[in-house]
C-alpha cells in the first residue's frame, strides 16, 4: 500500500484494532461506542471502508490489521516533514526546537540515533 493516510477518526478505531486485535467486529463496534461514542452503524462504516482500503481485514467476524501502526506513524512523519518542511529534517528540528531545551539524556538518545542513520562514505 502506497498511501498510509489515515483521518483521525480512523486513526482512532485503527488504534482499537492494534491494540485488540484479533477481535470480533461485534466487539469492536462495542468498543468504538465506548471510547469514541460511535453508533454500531458508524463503526461498521468505518471498518468496511478500511477493509476496502487494505488497512484491515474482517474475515468472518473477525477484525485484524493489515497495516501496521508504526507504517501509519513513519508515512505521517515523512508527509509532515514533506508538507511543512521541504523535506528538510534540519529545519524540522530549528523549528521544534525553537522555545524548547532538550535534557541531557535526550540530546544524547538523538545524537546515538543520528549516528546510526548517517550514510557511511
Amino acid at each position: 500500500m502506497e498511501e498510509l493516510k489515515l483521518y483521525e477518526s480512523e486513526y482512532r478505531f485503527m488504534d482499537l484494532v492494534w491494540e485488540k486485535q484479533p477481535v470480533r467486529s461485534t466487539e469492536l463496534a462495542r468498543l468504538a461506542a465506548y471510547q469514541l461514542g460511535w453508533k454500531k452503524s458508524t463503526s461498521y462504516t468505518v471498518l468496511k471502508k478500511l477493509a476496502e482500503r487494505g488497512f484491515l481485514k474482517n474475515d468472518q467476524a473477525v477484525v485484524t490489521a493489515l497495516v501496521q501502526k508504526v507504517d501509519v506513524g513513519k508515512y505521517e512523519s515523512e508527509e509532515l516533514l514533506n508538507r511543512n518542511f521541504g523535506g528538510s529534517l534540519p529545519a524540522f528540528l530549528t523549528a521544534f526546537l525553537k522555545d524548547r531545551k532538550l535534557t541531557r539524556e535526550e540530546a544524547e538518545e538523538l545524537q546515538r540515533m543520528i549516528e546510526e542513520a548517517v550514510e557511511d562514505d
